[in-house]
């Protein structure tokens, strides 16, 4: 393999973590969220989603540390690539990384700016507006619940967007209401990004339910990437030291 499809591609596996972004380019800044007629019926859905995954010790949470590993195959290279990933979050800050035989990158947040290991300076989009860590927002000023779009509609579900306009659409199971899945897409550079998580297990700590292994696949106009993950370890309200959100450690 080329030396310039294996960064694009390591890149793209960074993404697929993160729930958006392009490995070629910034992202478009989203258009912020504007208040909307409240749904009542998707914000009720909202709510048992929460409950079903812990509901006050989930909003409560101060800080979620997650390990694991990652296989990646592409619709370019289908022989799976091993990668190994770290996710910290503690409110608003959070830090990332991911390991492999290519290149490892890493991401953090410390409240303020954001630091990245990425090659040209590139920064992903902000992983506590993506995907699962949005369900603990649910209730706050600026997240907006609404329906899922119309072509979703037979699905069991909502859509969270955040104050910056990152959209979220969940999916719940009819018997647990605990989320099974969500997707989102994006406009980046005039392209458009899909990714879609597929959740195989949860695991429970301290009463908070944590996708523990799922699937997903992420689609640009030029590679599709499909990545197993499975978490080894968990760690919930664990103090975490306001240094681990710098790159020089």
């Amino acid at each position: 393999m080329g030396t310039v499809f294996m960064k694009n591609l390591i890149l793209l596996i960074a993404l697929a973590l993160l729930l958006g972004a392009s490995a070629f380019g910034q992202a478009d800044k989203p258009k912020p969220a504007t208040e909307t007629p409240k749904f009542d019926g998707e914000i009720a859905l909202a709510k048992l989603a929460v409950e079903a995954h812990g509901g006050e010790k989930l909003r409560a949470m101060k800080s979620l540390i997650m390990r694991g590993s990652v296989d990646v195959t592409t619709s370019a290279f289908n022989q799976k690539i091993p990668a190994t990933f770290v996710v910290i979050f503690a409110k608003e800050k959070y830090r990332f990384e991911i390991n492999n035989p290519f290149q490892p990158i890493k991401q953090v947040f410390d409240g303020e700016s954001t630091s990245t290991t990425i090659r040209g300076g590139m920064t992903l989009p902000p992983i506590t507006r993506l995907g699962f860590p949005v369900l603990s927002m649910v209730g706050e000023p600026g997240f907006v619940i609404t329906p899922l779009p119309e072509a979703k509609k037979k699905k069991r579900g909502f859509r969270i967007t955040s104050p910056e306009g990152y959209a979220t659409d969940f999916y719940m199971d009819e018997k647990t209401n605990q989320i099974k899945g969500y997707d989102s897409t994006y406009e980046i550079s005039g392209r458009q990004v899909t990714t879609s998580v597929v959740i195989d297990k949860i695991r429970v700590i301290d009463g908070i339910s944590v996708p523990e292994a799922y699937a997903q696949r992420f689609d640009t106009e030029q590679i599709t990437i499909y990545a197993d993950f499975k978490t080894k370890d968990i760690l919930v309200n664990t103090q975490v030291a306001d240094d681990v959100f710098s790159l020089g450690n």
